[in-house]
């Protein structure tokens, strides 16, 4: 291996370590120890949002052309977004009882979908149908404490939305409002920080807060839908 390919796969190597962070989250959300999965699904979360810039910096589609660096993000992502999210809303009781396995399955399935799709994400940097956000949903349901039914309903609706063709914003990537949905995610990503340590009672006003940018990312990806602008 020629020294110019060993930072290109180390970069790769943090990509994966995706795979052991999320297979842990599995094993302590097995053992109902739900805040520190969430800690671990905060860090895929981090690992997630700053490897693609890594990537780049460090040319690994120029230097090591014939390794699917995107299909190994599918297969971390599928895991980390979808597959461990789906088992804390089931191992935390945070589905109707009688249907729980049913509704945990719906994101499961859609996600597949979406997954699959050739555009899922556009070449002007948008999500194509709702985007496996089922890391953050699952964080939502359990601080909230909402009722089980309305959760179902919830994962039901949004897992129909997978298949609508709406696109949504690509927080580091979407060029409209970059950098002003930038600064509001790391905001928020420090906000839901707080939440997770201070659980199994976070102050109200942090959680309260730290819902303005899930309402500011749907508002700007509605508004844009509506205006037919794409970027």
């Amino acid at each position: 291996m020629s020294s110019s390919a060993v930072l290109p796969w180390l970069v790769h190597l943090y990509t994966a370590s995706g795979a052991v962070i999320g297979f842990v989250a599995l094993i302590l959300v097995e053992q109902a120890k739900f805040q520190s999965a969430l800690w671990l699904m905060s860090l895929a979360v981090v690992i997630d949002a700053t490897d693609g810039t890594l990537a780049r910096m460090a040319r690994v589609k120029e230097l090591i052309p014939w390794f699917d660096g995107d299909r190994l993000e599918d297969i971390i992502d599928y895991l980390n977004y979808v597959l461990v999210p789906c088992l804390f809303l089931l191992r935390a009781d945070l589905l109707p009882e009688k249907a729980a396995l049913g509704f945990a399955s719906l994101p499961l399935l859609a996600s597949a979908y979406g997954f699959c799709q050739r555009q899922a994400k556009t070449s002007d940097h948008f999500f194509l149908g709702f985007p496996s956000y089922w890391n953050i949903v699952a964080f939502y349901l359990h601080v909230l404490l909402t009722p089980r039914w309305l959760n179902g309903l919830l994962i039901f609706v949004l897992s129909a939305l997978v298949f609508v063709p709406i696109k949504y914003i690509y927080p580091s990537r979407t060029p409209i409002l970059r950098g002003l949905t930038l600064f509001l995610g790391i905001v928020w990503g420090i906000l839901v920080l707080l939440i997770i340590y201070r659980l199994p009672h976070p102050p109200a006003s942090f959680v309260l807060s730290s819902l303005l940018f899930p309402a500011y990312y749907l508002s700007l990806t509605f508004w844009l839908a509506a205006r037919g602008q794409d970027g």
